[in-house]
């Protein structure tokens, strides 16, 4: 009965918080996913992400990460933008439109905890969002949120794939969600749209040719034969998305934060290519662009100038 009553507590707060989707699984050793953890690390997907071998126990293992732990509440926030960049300037991801995610769910997810705590009573867990060494995809699909498409992102069959994904790691006993079949069939649009073919296999990206990881992760240069091949952006990527049939289903996020405020959408080609630190500063503060510094966004606006159509 009580197992049932805290499952309500929580997916009711889910819902309040403004959370678009919350499953919940077993925090247990996710056998599945280690050979292909493994497999895709020995082959160097990660490329310079050194980080991703670390801690490769407790990516699989929850209980390493939260004493006692016995659930994940997998959370989804909606991030699918109204607003539309200028189609000839340099592009960026609509998920770093407005301010930095991880601040706004972060807040969320302490509230979330503060009001566990004081509905069940001591809760011992702990938040995370894209900040820790989490397999949240896998999560997010094994509380039965959606399934992870061939370009490796967790698509809802409801609304598409633009979310965040965020996890509470508790030590709570609860009902647990199913997962759900994939519904990929055989398309093969995010592979065969992919400028870089980051998308090996199906259901397997090289991370070290993904145009996401060569403008955000990597802090040399861009190798020179991906030159022509950035399809205009300079930060982060949106093709496997866009081209995916699932996001026809997509609505606009309700976020407020989200909303780009400072004109950036608008900006021309020249303007971008004529940004000056003090600008950058000023219209990227405390957004997700601000992770590669001015340096690393003037690298990438300099390897796209390069470009014959520029």
């Amino acid at each position: 009965m009580l197992r049932s009553q805290y499952t309500q507590i929580i997916k009711n707060e889910a819902k309040r918080l403004g959370f678009d989707f919350c499953g919940i699984s077993k925090a247990e050793f996710l056998s599945e996913e280690a050979p292909r953890l493994e497999a895709w690390l020995t082959a160097g997907r990660h490329g310079k992400m050194e980080y991703m071998e670390n801690h490769f126990d407790k990516r699989l293992d929850p209980t390493l990460l939260v004493e006692g732990a016995k659930s994940i509440v997998s959370l989804l926030y909606n991030y699918y933008p109204e607003q539309t960049q200028n189609p000839d300037a340099p592009k960026i991801s609509k998920y770093a439109y407005g301010l930095d995610y991880h601040d706004i769910i972060k807040d969320k997810l302490k509230e979330f905890l503060q009001t566990l705590r004081k509905k069940i009573g001591e809760v011992n867990g702990r938040a995370f969002v894209d900040s820790a060494p989490v397999l949240d995809k896998a999560w997010a699909k094994k509380s039965g949120l959606g399934w992870v498409g061939k370009h490796s992102n967790l698509i809802t069959k409801e609304h598409g794939s633009f979310f965040f994904i965020a996890e509470l790691i508790i030590d709570l006993d609860l009902d647990y969600d199913g997962p759900i079949k994939d519904y990929c069939g055989t398309c093969t649009r995010c592979i065969d749209a992919c400028p870089t073919e980051a998308i090996v296999d199906p259901y397997i990206v090289d991370g070290s040719k993904c145009i996401s990881y060569l403008t955000i992760e990597l802090k040399e240069a861009i190798p020179s034969h991906f030159r022509n091949k950035m399809d205009n952006w300079v930060f982060g990527c949106d093709v496997c998305q866009d081209v995916c049939p699932w996001n026809r289903f997509s609505e606009f996020h309700h976020e407020p934060k989200f909303i780009n405020k400072q004109g950036v959408l608008d900006f021309t080609p020249d303007e971008w290519f004529e940004l000056s630190e003090e600008l950058f500063t000023k219209v990227f503060k405390g957004t997700a662009v601000k992770r590669t510094k001015y340096k690393g966004l003037k690298r990438n606006l300099e390897f796209l100038k390069q470009r014959p159509s520029f």
